[in-house]
């Protein structure tokens, strides 16, 4: 389970009624935003259980989430998840997986769409690819961050929890399907060849991979093979 430590109330107080004020939606009514501002509702409802408050709380990486005790998905602000990315290190760097075998069971409401609880507006879905996939959700307009129950616990145990952003770029998206292609002809290696086998092909490929004159060693193979 994801430690989520409860915030003391005047923390609390900071989360419902910050001192930044929200972006609003194009896309809702200004007498809605304008509502939920005089109410200082930013992070109140659950968007996937509507009529559940979410509580503050801090994962124990010290990043500021709200919590829905229902559901138990999580949402963070864009604001705080900026501010704590910025601590990790991560760059500009594209990040890719440090795995992609990881065994997960998306939770019930991962195919459920939702709108931004502090905004209003349309909450974008990227697809994280594993053996059962599932989808991290986004604001499109302020950039606030959803992840259903156990989706931070995945994203953390991939390595790509520091930079969540890079899930929807088309860049990120085409890295992880070259890794999941080269991932599939891995598996079929091992599947055709044995474990042992495979594993001495691989390690063989990254000798000469790392060799200067390892385009020698791959010829000679290749000749032996058309022999």
């Amino acid at each position: 389970m994801v430690n989520i430590a409860i915030l003391a109330p005047p923390l609390l107080h900071s989360l419902y009624f910050p001192t930044h004020s929200p972006t609003p939606c194009p896309l809702v009514s200004p007498e809605w935003f304008n509502e939920k501002c005089l109410r200082g509702e930013w992070v109140v409802q659950c968007p996937k259980e509507k009529q559940v408050e979410l509580t503050g709380g801090t994962l124990a990486e010290g990043l500021v989430v709200n919590h829905c005790p229902d559901c138990e998905g999580m949402w963070i602000s864009a604001e705080d998840y900026k501010s704590w990315q910025s601590h990790q290190g991560s760059g500009d760097e594209i990040v890719l997986p440090t795995t992609l075998d990881v065994a997960y069971t998306p939770a019930s409401f991962d195919s459920r769409g939702a709108l931004c609880p502090e905004c209003n507006c349309y909450l974008a879905r990227a697809k994280v690819s594993l053996k059962t996939p599932f989808y991290v959700e986004r604001c499109v307009n302020c950039g606030g961050i959803w992840c259903d129950r156990g989706e931070w616990e995945v994203l953390q145990f991939m390595g790509i929890h520091t930079a969540i952003d890079q899930l929807f770029s088309s860049e990120w998206q085409t890295r992880v399907k070259e890794l999941e292609s080269a991932e599939r002809e891995r598996r079929a290696t091992i599947e055709k060849l044995g474990e042992d086998l495979a594993y001495r092909v691989f390690e063989l490929a990254e000798l000469l991979e790392n060799h200067p004159n390892g385009d020698f060693g791959v010829a000679y193979l290749m000749r032996r093979f058309d022999q």
